[in-house]
């Protein structure tokens, strides 16, 4: 019993460098889980959130009034996967808030916490961080997409050396890792059905993740023209709004500072702020 309590409240990477095969066992465990769940669906003739059997349905404007509901509780999903990668809530259900909210934005809990890890000991290195920022915003959504599985890769030959072996396993590993995340999203569109599924959840997906490599590249100053690319704090226009609905994420620079704080913006130290594009390089205290 205490080894399983200890399971279910270590964080993935701990994991990781006591056990080599993790990852096996964690894409086993959440392709076994979807594998019942499809079967149990289909088996008690279930047709989704909606009750549609269709495909696709009639759209209903309605929709567009749930929607914004809908993307805000997608949005605060990755927030709360990033809080709990720093073990932010209590220790009892940190790891579960973290398993949950990471199947709500499909990345699942242990690749988000492992990469994240790495990008605060590895914060802008160009080599080494797993989203390094460039001026585009559209490239470094590119570069973060590619970045994470390569530095995936690169954490285990870190903690495993780099041979043939290790890298047959890698290799095998992301191929387990994305046919369990395919699992996992036709899981999705069998639970909501397809109203639910294509209307709000692959929407509130999509703009959730360009929120998301959004938050990550203007939090480390992308704007600069200098690139000085670095975390910082920003608190005006959208991102005075995203601060006060989503614990503060925009104060990144504070959370590098106190990674652990469940609301940077009212964690110490306060840095100051960044200035909005146009008046760079100037700052007032925070």
């Amino acid at each position: 019993m205490s080894a399983l309590v200890t399971t279910f409240t270590t964080l993935p990477f701990s994991q990781l460098r006591r056990n080599r095969y993790f990852y096996l066992w964690y894409d086993g465990v959440y392709a076994t889980l979807c594998l019942g769940l499809l079967a149990a669906m289909h088996l008690g003739g279930y047709q989704g959130l909606f009750g549609e059997s269709a495909l696709i349905g009639e759209w209903r404007w309605t929709y567009m009034v749930a929607f914004p509901a809908v993307l805000y509780l997608q949005i605060l999903a990755s927030v709360f996967v990033h809080v709990c990668t720093h073990g932010s809530f209590p220790r009892a259900v940190n790891r579960l808030i973290g398993e949950i909210c990471g199947v709500v934005v499909l990345t699942r809990f242990a690749s988000w916490e492992v990469i994240h890890q790495r990008h605060h000991r590895f914060s802008d290195d160009v080599e080494k961080d797993p989203h390094p920022i460039v001026p585009s915003y559209w490239e470094f959504c590119v570069r973060t997409i590619v970045g994470v599985e390569k530095q995936l890769q690169q954490i285990y030959f870190d903690l495993y050396g780099e041979s043939p072996e290790t890298r047959r396993y890698e290799k095998l590993r992301a191929y387990v890792s994305y046919a369990t995340n395919l699992l996992l999203v036709f899981t999705w569109f069998m639970a909501l059905g397809p109203h639910a599924f294509f209307f709000f959840f692959v929407p509130a997906s999509v703009l959730g993740a360009l929120h998301l490599f959004h938050f990550n590249w203007s939090t480390h100053n992308a704007f600069s023209p200098s690139g000085d690319y670095k975390p910082v704090n920003l608190d005006h226009g959208f991102y005075w709004l995203g601060n006060r609905i989503w614990f503060g994420i925009y104060y990144h620079a504070n959370h590098h500072k106190n990674a652990r704080s469940l609301n940077p913006m009212t964690a110490t130290p306060s840095l100051p702020l960044t200035a909005p594009p146009g008046r760079l390089g100037a700052s007032q205290p925070s």
